[in-house]
């Protein structure tokens, strides 16, 4: 069992070392700190969605904003879309399961609002139609998927796509470049300025 173990652990080190060595991964995560700064600087908000653990994660990250990362600062704008769970089941029931997040966009999203949909497939209907109505309302799309982007690549106006097929090990990076991206927003809006 030890040697299933660290296989695991292995193969998820491998999964970031190439993210590591992917510049334009790298470049898109910096983009995506430049939008959500601008957003939070113009007082838009950012929202999040996902499914299962994907749902998991995009809760984790939304907290990482609205609570706080490192620094002790002011609460971001910042939610994850199936937290109210009366309005969840009622559309899921009387529209359909893949309105959920669209619907909701439909009444709480406006122009300049950032949303981040993680989705390990890329192809989750109710986070494509969530992202069609973001692009209707000109709100900024972050995808986070796995390797191929899947139908998101195409309605993504920032594109994270794991070089992986495993959904764990996508889910894994997702989490890291979530982090990565909390981090830096919350410094470029509340850290001291050093001086040289």
């Amino acid at each position: 069992m030890s040697n299933k173990i660290k296989e695991i652990i292995s193969t998820s080190i491998s999964v970031k070392q190439q993210l590591l060595a992917d510049e334009r991964i790298i470049a898109v995560v910096a983009e995506c700190v430049e939008v959500i700064v601008a957003a939070f600087k113009t007082g838009n908000k950012v929202l999040f969605c996902g499914n299962g653990g994907s749902a998991a994660d995009a809760q984790h990250l939304a907290a990482e904003f609205s609570g706080r990362f490192y620094i002790d600062r002011p609460a971001l704008p910042a939610e994850a879309l199936h937290c109210n769970t009366s309005y969840l089941t009622a559309v899921a029931n009387d529209y359909s399961y893949d309105m959920i997040y669209a619907r909701l966009l439909q009444g709480i999203g406006i122009k300049g609002d950032v949303l981040i949909g993680l989705s390990t497939s890329g192809n989750s209907n109710n986070i494509l139609k969530a992202f069609e109505v973001a692009k209707q309302k000109k709100m900024i799309t972050i995808g986070f998927t796995g390797l191929t982007g899947g139908a998101m690549k195409e309605l993504s106006g920032y594109l994270l796509n794991v070089p992986s097929t495993d959904t764990p090990r996508i889910q894994e990076c997702h989490i890291l470049l979530g982090h990565i991206i909390c981090q830096l927003v919350e410094e470029k809006l509340f850290a001291p300025p050093t001086h040289q």
